[in-house]
């Protein structure tokens, strides 16, 4: 589903260049930029979205698993101590742990068409409160961090002596060596491609600076003729 040039029109956006001049205009999805924002649905998103990033591979040892001796650290009676049968029980230091963590899988499940309509919500959210900009050429830069701020000062999202105003979500259409090279170090900024775009991501940042031609892979991503 190619993105087509038009006339001011409701889903119409600007598309700046590297010398942040307005190249031209283009039209966005409605499917993608025009849908109505679920926050139930985003709120679940991210919460699966984090449960998945958990590792879950805290693990602490019982008693049998302690090193330590098995005989018996005293006689049972007349000493008025309490009876205790090894040093390697929880109540002594070294010894085992009671009911501590182990390897846990905390990932959740989240059916496809519900992790599309949450993207969609989530850039939808984005375009309707400004904080989407489109830029071509971006490909063309040197691998310079210097190239990078003078574009972004450009569009105004970077200011010389403070750095950047919002944090930034870089999306481009694969993974380009200059491109990374010349963002990476500017604190903020984070990189991504268009097929790897998901919504804790899109919230996440204030404002989402995509390549122009990732609207065209999201649109063919995403809107596949069934």
């Amino acid at each position: 589903m190619p993105v087509s040039k038009v006339k001011k029109s409701t889903f119409a956006i600007d598309v700046f260049d590297t010398k942040g001049k307005v190249k031209e205009q283009m039209s966005l999805p409605k499917e993608i930029f025009g849908v109505e924002v679920n926050k139930k649905l985003l709120a679940q998103a991210v919460r699966v979205y984090l449960a998945n990033q958990r590792s879950g591979a805290a693990s602490t040892k019982t008693r049998g698993e302690v090193t330590g001796s098995t005989r018996k650290i005293y006689r049972q009676k007349g000493t008025g101590r309490a009876r205790h049968g090894g040093i390697r029980a929880p109540i002594f230091v070294h010894g085992g742990i009671a009911h501590g963590p182990k390897p846990k899988d905390h990932s959740l499940k989240f059916p496809q068409k519900m992790k599309k309509l949450a993207l969609f919500s989530a850039l939808s959210f984005a375009y309707q409160k400004g904080g989407l900009k489109i830029v071509s050429g971006l490909e063309k830069l040197p691998p310079k961090t210097k190239s990078m701020v003078e574009v972004l000062t450009r569009l105004s999202l970077f200011a010389p002596k403070k750095g950047l105003q919002n944090n930034i979500l870089l999306v481009d259409t694969k993974e380009n060596k200059n491109v990374s090279r010349a963002a990476r170090n500017i604190y903020g900024m984070t990189i991504t491609k268009a097929t790897q775009l998901n919504t804790y991501e899109v919230l996440r940042h204030r404002t989402l600076l995509f390549a122009k031609d990732t609207i065209n892979i999201l649109a063919g991503q995403y809107l596949k003729k069934e």
